[in-house]
């Protein structure tokens, strides 16, 4: 063995020896100096602090911590000098272990290398007044006496602390004036302490479980019950007070996060910033983490697949506001499930912030919601935002806009097909909202923005309206409603059309039946047939009114406006088409109801001459009354009374009539869901003028030529002029008094014509012929001569058979007397 090597050994150990008696001599100086020791670290603590630290007893653990000396110290308090009015003890332990420097301990001081606090609790406490019995910590500035007897009595520096070890301690930080509370049950704490020139470091590894992390206890806590494993890397720079803590994986329950801090204890509350990132988090535990009032919002919701979230958290522990919260988050292809529907295929950017606005503050009513480039598939139907928002989470408040393209059949998952069902056809949207959430949902939502719908087949189910190859542009501005570029086809008929509803959204919401849709309709040919199921509403009436919000069923809100609201036509169709009726340069203006129709003016263009009509169609069940009045003026009356299916008549029809046609009309009545007139239902007044007309192959006139007049022509019948008014009562047509002057013979009648049974037309017929009364020139001359000579008095009424009599009136003398005293009654009337 070489020399050197020899003596290296004898002086390693030499000093091996040396340590060895020095820690046995340092251990049995602390055996038999126990309360001599106790009483030298008690000072030494105390002198750092503003309190009392009480030591129940000190015993040495000879080797745990060698080469340092080891102690035990039982039933350990630490106390600030408020302890009696708030009784808050700031540590009380059960077994704290200190390891001590042996050297410094044989000189006189204590320098501690490790604390280990085993079974204890820590409460850091500040009452309503900002006291807190941290104040221990706070040593005033002492007097210039004191500072010379401690340098006279040099009793050595205040304790440094390397490292420490805490296991079951509860540990509170009680900020009652700031309404914070934060309170954990550390399992396990291990740190190691360094001390370099600009303040210390230190590494610890922890395992706790949050009880409370209340940054204000009027909202409850974040990480409630939650779990947290993990190492932290901790700076403190001495210079300006900062606290950093390195980011590092902490576990918190079953999801990894990174986690970094900066706490400003110079500042004055002591700042922090608090940042997390987690790659991977499901919805649920993100939720969980986070306080009450954000919680029970959120779980409202669901979302598939992990989310990718940075949060960071900035506050101070004074005060009593909530921390500045800043949260973004990543979705990927994920299902979204909300109170209001599922959607699919979601991914999105989010963010949340409770200080929306810089100026307000923090918290609930200053907080936002955001998300960023959404795409999804609701109901199959995709769309995307490119920005949603949502403010204030007392008063929600939702924007943003809204772009999708889609088949229209996809809508019929919307409406379940009621009132509107589509077969075919594309719907572009692009829309702005805004509109207040009610229980999770868009409550009366306001739009801007414009409804593209092509090339669609459609059918309006409560009234069966089908239409075909239609297309729309529905505009929706700060106020209305503006309908452009309609076309609908339905069967032959085209319509284009253009509108707008006033005041939409506002009358959608509270007043659905003020609402009032003005369209201007163009069409190269209508076939009213193609219509008529309009008139087929369905009698099933909602017992309870519906209200439009989105808690309720849309296609039922819909079809509830449908219905209520009414309309204001203006027309102008080239053709229009209905059975055998048919009108050109038809210009009509009508009023659309929940109950009818109301038809303020129609003109047209028929068979020769014109048409004005103005009425009410009320619908009210299988019958529809309607109310008419119209103006008819030269009309070929052949092609008139053909079109409209000789007005019930079935003894006098168009192949019975030429010439031209004026007439007043003034008629109630009832009409079928398909358009047909119901029989004996019309009443009113019609006033006619015949000219240049002829009453071909009459039969009742023919009845009585036969034997009367049996060398005449009645089978062609002609007349100049030939008016009179009728009085329409159900099956009866009252005939007021009426001259016919015709070519083959001159006919008075009045009287009862009965589309069933009561005929009774009195009838006078001249037997002179009056084949040549036209050359007379002079008019008074024509009326007297024209009653001259033999005239028989007929009346026509009921046969046996059903089928009307033509026989002599017997009562002739006492109808006329009866009717002498009826037109004296009515002109003293």
């Amino acid at each position: 063995m070489p020399k050197w090597f020899k003596i290296t050994l004898k002086v390693a150990g030499g000093i091996i020896a040396l340590i060895l008696l020095l820690f046995i001599a340092a251990t049995l100086y602390i055996t038999f100096n126990k309360q001599k020791v106790l009483t030298l670290i008690t000072q030494t603590v105390n002198k750092s602090i503003d309190g009392k630290l009480v030591i129940g007893e000190l015993d040495p653990t000879f080797f745990s911590a060698f080469p340092n000396v080891a102690v035990s110290l039982k039933n350990v308090s630490l106390k600030d000098n408020q302890w009696q009015k708030h009784k808050h003890t700031l540590l009380q332990a059960g077994d704290v272990e200190v390891a001590v420097n042996a050297l410094s301990l044989i000189g006189g001081s204590v320098n501690i290398q490790k604390i280990s606090i085993n079974n204890a609790s820590i409460d850091f406490f500040t009452d309503s007044t900002g006291y807190s019995n941290t104040a221990v910590f706070k040593k005033g500035k002492p007097k210039p006496e004191d500072v010379k007897k401690e340098k006279d009595d040099d009793e050595g520096a205040a304790a440094i602390i390397k490292r420490i070890d805490l296991n079951n301690v509860a540990f509170a930080l009680n900020n009652q004036k700031a309404n914070k509370l934060f309170s954990f049950y550390v399992n396990s704490l291990k740190g190691k302490v360094d001390y370099p020139s600009e303040g210390w470091k230190a590494k610890i590894n922890l395992d706790t479980k949050v009880k409370s992390l209340a940054f204000n206890t009027k909202r409850g806590s974040f990480l409630k019950d939650k779990q947290l494993r993990g190492p932290f890397d901790i700076q403190y720079t001495e210079k300006d007070g900062v606290i950093n803590v390195a980011p590092n994986t902490l576990n918190i329950g079953e999801d990894p996060f990174i986690i970094g801090a900066k706490f400003e204890t110079a500042k004055d509350p002591v700042k922090f910033t608090i940042n997390i990132k987690v790659d991977e988090l499901l919805w649920k535990h993100a939720a969980d983490l986070l306080a009450p009032n954000i919680s029970a919002k959120l779980n409202m919701f669901a979302i598939s697949k992990p989310l990718e979230v940075t949060t960071s958290l900035v506050g101070d522990f004074g005060g009593g506001g909530d921390p500045a919260i800043n949260v973004r988050c990543k979705v990927s292809d994920a299902t979204l499930k909300t109170p209001g529907g599922v959607m699919n295929n979601c991914s999105f950017n989010g963010m949340f912030t409770n200080g929306y606005e810089k100026a307000k503050e923090l918290g609930d009513e200053n907080s936002a919601i955001g998300l960023y480039n959404f795409t999804g598939n609701y109901k199959g139907m995709p769309f995307t935002m490119d920005t949603a928002t949502i403010v204030n989470l007392i008063k929600p408040i939702a924007s943003g806009a809204f772009r999708s393209k889609f088949d229209v059949a996809k809508l019929n998952n919307v409406f379940d097909g009621d009132p509107l069902r589509f077969n075919k056809g594309t719907a572009d949207l692009n829309l702005h909202y805004k509109a207040d959430i009610v229980d999770y949902q868009l409550n009366k939502p306001v739009f801007r923005g414009a409804i593209n719908v092509k090339n669609a087949d459609l059918t309006y189910v409560p009234r069966g309206l089908n239409f075909k190859n239609s297309s729309l542009s529905l505009y929706f501005t700060d106020n209305d409603l503006l309908f452009k570029n309609i076309r609908l086809q339905s069967g032959r008929s085209i319509v284009n059309m253009d509108g707008r509803v006033k005041n939409f959204l506002n009358l959608y919401y509270k007043d659905p039946e003020k609402m009032v849709l003005t369209w201007y309709v163009r069409s190269p040919q209508m076939y009213l047939g193609e219509f008529l199921s309009f008139l087929n509403k369905k009698v099933n009436v909602r017992k309870k009114p519906v209200k439009r919000t989105n808690n309720g069923n849309l296609a039922d809100q819909l079809n509830d406006v449908f219905e209520k609201a009414s309309a204001e036509l203006h027309m102008l169709v080239e053709k229009v088409y209905y059975k055998k009726f048919l009108a050109t340069d038809a210009i009509a203006s009508a009023e659309l109801t929940d109950n009818g129709v109301t038809i303020n003016s129609i003109s047209l263009k028929h068979a020769g001459g014109s048409l004005n009509i103005s009425g009410h169609v009320t619908q009210n069940g299988p019958y529809n009354s309607f109310d008419i009045k119209s103006k008819v003026y030269n009309v070929n009356i052949s092609t008139f009374f053909y079109s409209f299916d000789n007005f019930g008549l079935s003894s006098l029809t168009n192949k019975n009539l030429t010439g031209y046609l004026s007439s007043n009309a003034s008629v109630t009545g009832r009409i079928t869901n398909d358009g047909s007139l119901v029989p004996r239902s019309m009443f009113g007044t019609l006033a006619f003028d015949l000219k240049n007309g002829a009453l071909k192959s009459f039969a009742p006139i023919k009845s009585v030529g036969k034997f009367a007049f049996p060398f005449r022509d009645l089978d062609n019948i002609t007349f100049q002029q030939l008016n009179g008014t009728f009085d329409l009562r159900g099956e009866k047509i009252n005939i007021r008094p009426m001259q016919i002057s015709s070519s083959v013979l001159n006919i008075d009648l009045a009287g009862v014509y009965s589309l069933g049974t009561g005929t009774n037309i009195a009838i006078e017929v001249p037997l002179r012929n009056p084949k040549d009364d036209y050359k007379i020139t002079d008019p008074e001359e024509r009326r007297k001569k024209r009653m001259k000579g033999i005239v028989l008095h007929l009346l026509a009424t009921d046969g046996d058979d059903g089928k009307i009599k033509i026989k002599l009136n017997k009562n002739r003398k006492k109808d006329k007397d009866k009717d002498d005293e009826d037109n004296k009654e009515k002109e003293a009337k």
